[in-house]
């Protein structure tokens, strides 16, 4: 907004393609760069665009050219014409004098191409003139004086030919759309009639904002970024969610009251109520997770994979006392019947044999003569010897692409060799037989059967067309990684008759180093 001692010229004006359609496009109007007003403390600069509006005109208010106390003075309006399906815009000067308050563009701007600069200034009217010659009075009385008496009537002329209709205008231009009309009577809302309608949730098929029944089967769809559902507590944290992929997280304790299944879409749980069902594993884990165990169910048995590698089946019962004690139980020599740390006893009181007679359990000692030994004997490190006996038939069908067998799994440590040795012996339905291994990243081996075939890597197959029955040997090397040797089989071609791998194929390992 500009002061209001400034004088300003209101500027119009409208643009028409030569058939009267409206033009589009926009007028610019640019004085000097800066146009200071020391008496109003304001600078003016910039340009001025103007849009037409849709029956192709303008307004526009400005600066009067010679508004008093401007610094420059004496300047003109630089007006750029920037017209849609135009050839050719112009550009030209124009000024803009205080006395006459309004102006539109077709009476000052040039029309003569060859005079692009023109600068329009208005001249004295008619009326001016007419002062200067000496008139007094006012407009109106001036333009009275103009008008002489009536004629005397002359004589009525014959009557002209009618002359040819002339062409068809063009369109006139749309008129403005109509003021909206009063908006009709309700006769009824979703069947109600009554004068003070009240709708609920259910009369528009809707549940309520709190509480209410979904009826029937709900279907809710992600769109892949966001969670499809989340439930929060009061103070508006989530603490369940169904994530974008659909799976199921809850960051508060989940308490369930009757049974939960793994692995299968039915219960199998013997009937139990309370319990956890956990079905044989359709593919058992061979990696190590990075942190904590897996617990898993194969071959109809628990097992657990620890971090380390380690893999053990769960069977024993927990302990419930020791010696007759429950709780954190605290067992003295007495206890267990025998004597405390300062009692001395001799080799022959406790059916032992003399220093120098006995096999040390630590240290290095050779040895003599046989050796009777009761019990388990356990050897870690070089010297031990892994066994796994398969303990049911595995049946595979329409599949030639390997995979680890259920029961042939044995651990093996890092930094250690062992010679291998496996039996392993099967039906063939037509299929055939074929073979590789899985073993820690960085291990390798060289193996062979009982038929002269080697292969020079785990991953290499050795393949079996009509035989039922080998034994693979080889020495195994493991890396920096500890973890398992898997026997890894498939049918030699896919058939739909099945191989099956029988049990009591056997897996065993020597640690030679």
């Amino acid at each position: 907004m500009l002061p209001e001692g400034i004088p300003t010229v209101r500027v119009t004006g409208r643009f028409l393609s030569p058939d009267g359609r409206p033009l589009s496009g926009q007028v610019v109007f640019r004085a000097p760069s800066l146009i200071t007003f020391g008496a109003y403390d304001v600078i003016l600069g910039g340009p001025v665009t103007v849009p037409l509006d849709a029956t192709g005109a303008f307004a526009v208010e400005l600066p009067a050219t010679d508004a008093p106390g401007m610094n420059p003075s004496s300047w003109s309006y630089t007006v750029a014409e920037q017209l849609a399906g135009v050839s050719m815009n112009r550009v030209y000067q124009v000024v803009l004098p205080a006395e006459a308050p309004e102006a539109d563009l077709a009476d000052i701007a040039p029309t003569n191409p060859s005079t692009p600069t023109y600068v329009a200034v208005r001249g004295d009217s008619a009326y001016e003139v007419a002062v200067e010659q000496g008139f007094t009075g006012t407009v109106t009385q001036w333009l009275a004086s103009l008008v002489g008496p009536a004629g005397a009537r002359g004589a009525t002329g014959a009557t002209g030919a009618t002359g040819t209709a002339g062409a068809t205008g063009a369109q006139g231009l749309q008129g403005a759309q109509g003021a909206a009309g009063a908006p009709g009577v309700v006769q009824s809302v979703n069947g109600k009639s009554v004068a003070a309608v009240v709708l609920a949730a259910a009369d528009i098929g809707a549940v309520p904002a709190t509480g209410g029944t979904f009826t029937g089967r709900v279907i809710v769809k992600g769109d892949g970024t966001n969670n499809v559902a989340e439930w929060q507590d009061s103070t508006g944290a989530t603490r369940t969610r169904v994530g974008p992929s659909g799976n199921l997280v809850a960051s508060a304790i989940a308490y369930l009251a009757n049974s939960v299944q793994f692995g299968a879409t039915s219960a199998d749980v013997g009937g139990g109520v309370g319990v956890l069902g956990i079905t044989n594993a359709a593919t058992v884990p061979a990696s190590n997770p990075a942190s904590g165990a897996i617990l898993y169910a194969e071959g109809g048995a628990l097992k657990v994979r620890q971090s380390d590698g380690t893999v053990f089946a769960i069977a024993a019962a927990p302990v419930t006392s020791v010696n007759t004690k429950t709780g954190a139980v605290t067992l003295a020599a007495a206890d267990v019947g025998a004597a405390a740390t300062a009692h001395t006893h001799t080799a022959a009181d406790v059916g032992a044999v003399a220093t120098g007679t006995a096999v040390l359990l630590t240290g290095a000692q050779t040895v003599a003569g046989n050796k009777t030994f009761t019990g388990n004997l356990i050897v870690q490190g070089v010297g031990q010897t892994q066994a796994i006996v398969k303990a049911a038939d595995t049946s595979r069908t329409s599949t030639a692409t390997v995979a680890a067998d259920t029961h042939l799994i044995l651990p093996v440590v890092a930094s250690a060799t062992y010679i291998v040795e496996a039996v392993v012996v099967w039906t063939n339905g037509g299929g055939g037989f074929r073979a590789d291994w899985s073993a820690p990243t960085g291990a390798t081996m060289v193996w062979t059967d009982n038929d002269g075939v080697g292969a020079p890597d785990l991953g290499t197959d050795l393949t079996f067309s009509v035989t039922t029955g080998t034994t693979f040997q080889g020495a195994l090397i493991v890396s920096t990684t500890a973890g398992n040797l898997t026997l890894r089989w498939a049918q030699n071609a896919s058939n739909t008759a099945a191989t099956v791998l029988l049990a009591g194929s056997y897996l065993k390992l020597e640690r030679v180093a």
